[in-house]
């Protein structure tokens, strides 16, 4: 039960967070002060701590080589927290820690790993979720992965406001093209196709 009423508190805190101080700092200023975005990392140091705040049976810290899963899953579930790290972390520094904390904000940029994903930085936090789950496995996992979707939409849903009322039409133009998550998307038909195929079925 405190388990659960902790993930609610963090995901309450979430929600006033991004939904009000973000979204307000945006409206009135265009970028975030200071102690929003620090109000920001607590929130997501909150999210990836909260398994460990209660220490749930077989959780170990990242680098511990003990767990209690067999070899395969260790592999797997490093290899895939390796990856999350190197996109979320990477992405950060490449795109500038100025801007990946919206205290910058200047350009909208769609080049490198943003034309396959416009939020390459949550993909990357799913994959550390998703590879500490499988190496330590427990139902306590479910409740965290709801808590990282839910404050991850959070923060996206109001940065997209604030993007699409900053970049217009151009913004709108990008999200058409490139998924918020990550999608593979399919090529467009030539006009010739598309037309030969309306006269058929006319």
């Amino acid at each position: 039960m405190v388990y659960l009423l902790s993930a609610l508190l963090i995901a309450s805190g979430a929600y006033i967070i991004f939904r009000v101080f973000v979204r307000r700092d945006y409206q009135r200023k265009g970028r975030l002060r200071f102690i929003t975005s620090m109000l920001e990392l607590l929130i997501f140091i909150l999210v990836f701590c909260y398994p460990f705040l209660y220490s749930s049976p077989g959780w170990g810290w990242f680098w511990s080589t003990s767990a209690p899963v067999g070899t395969t899953a260790w592999i797997t579930g490093m290899l895939i927290i390796t990856a999350g790290f190197g996109l979320a972390f990477g992405t950060m520094f490449w795109f500038g820690i100025r801007r990946a904390f919206g205290l910058q904000v200047n350009k909208l940029v769609q080049c490198g790993v943003y034309r396959f994903s416009r939020n390459p930085q949550v993909i990357g936090g799913y994959l550390l979720v998703a590879g500490s789950s499988i190496i330590w496995q427990s139902w306590y996992n479910l409740v965290w992965i709801g808590l990282y979707a839910a404050a991850t939409h959070w923060m996206i849903i109001t940065e997209e406001e604030h993007l699409r009322q900053s970049y217009g039409a151009e913004y709108t133009s990008y999200c058409r093209h490139v998924p918020r998550y990550l999608a593979f998307r399919r090529k467009p038909q030539p006009a010739e196709n598309s037309s030969k195929r309306k006269k058929t079925e006319n």
